[in-house]
């Protein structure tokens, strides 16, 4: 049903909230390896999490999840959270990390609009490592739509941005 009514532009998704099956184990990856800080825990079935002092970006819990499988690849379901990092040296910063820290990747991409890496959480749940390119370089199709598209993310040329200050 299409309806008159348009959403405020500047209108934000605030936060995701995940449940998890193991709180310690998803905080050792949203914290120590991702660098997210803990804003507040709800003793210990969820954590509230957190980039720069935000109250939450990021809510964890086991209330209904506590010890079970991972989440099916297959099915209905959050597809990937995405976290986005404010310069592309910082995209290239938290892949380096992943590399050294040997946690697998399991894709990247060229968006054109933006440039993303893959991973899964340890309960299987898809994240994207993403940067945007600068609005004023999108390119548009002659109906007003962003182009977008997946094309092969250039991993070496995104490492160098490391030493380029």
């Amino acid at each position: 049903m299409k309806t008159n009514y348009t959403i405020p532009t500047q209108t934000r998704i605030g936060h995701v909230h995940l449940k998890v099956s193991n709180l310690k184990r998803s905080l050792e990856f949203y914290c120590d390896l991702l660098g997210f800080d803990i804003t507040t825990m709800y003793g210990t079935e969820a954590a509230f999490i957190s980039a720069g002092g935000y109250h939450h970006h990021i809510g964890l819990n086991t209330w209904y999840s506590e010890d079970y499988p991972m989440a099916s690849k297959e099915g209905v379901g959050l597809f990937h959270t995405a976290i986005l990092y404010p310069t592309r040296k910082d995209l290239a910063t938290i892949y380096n990390r992943l590399l050294k820290e040997k946690y697998p990747i399991t894709g990247s991409a060229d968006h054109g609009v933006s440039q993303a890496i893959y991973l899964n959480d340890p309960d299987g749940n898809g994240v994207e490592l993403y940067w945007d390119r600068p609005k004023e370089t999108w390119s548009y199709n002659p109906d007003g739509t962003i182009v977008m598209f997946s094309h092969v993310l250039d991993l070496d040329n995104l490492l160098k941005e490391i030493n380029n200050t």
